[in-house]
C-alpha cells in the first residue's frame, strides 16, 4: 500500500497541475523567508538616516556640477574646433 502511495505522489508531482501547485508553494516559501529576513534587519537611526540622505544628495550634486562643467568645456572646444578655417 506504501509503494501505491508514493507512486499516487510522484504521479501529482509530475502532471501539469502538481507542478502549478509546487510553484504555488515554492512562491509562498519564498515570501515567508523574505519575511522572515526583514525581521532580522537592523534599521538605521533617525541621525544615521539623515547624515546618508545628506551624502547622497552632496556626492549627486558635486556629479551634476562636473557633468555641467565638463559638458561646458566640450561644447566650447568642440564649437572652437568646428569654427576653424584651414586653407581659405
Amino acid at each position: 500500500m506504501a509503494k501505491n502511495a508514493e507512486t499516487a505522489v510522484k504521479k501529482q508531482e509530475t502532471n501539469f497541475f502538481g507542478k502549478v501547485v509546487n510553484w504555488f508553494k515554492g512562491i509562498g516559501t519564498y515570501f515567508k523567508e523574505v519575511f522572515s529576513e526583514t525581521k532580522k534587519l537592523t534599521w538605521p537611526t533617525k541621525k544615521e538616516l539623515i547624515n546618508y540622505t545628506i551624502a547622497v544628495i552632496a556626492f549627486v550634486a558635486f556629479m551634476a556640477l562636473l557633468i555641467w562643467v565638463l559638458d561646458l568645456i566640450f561644447s566650447n572646444a568642440i564649437s572652437a574646433l568646428a569654427n576653424i578655417k584651414i586653407g581659405g
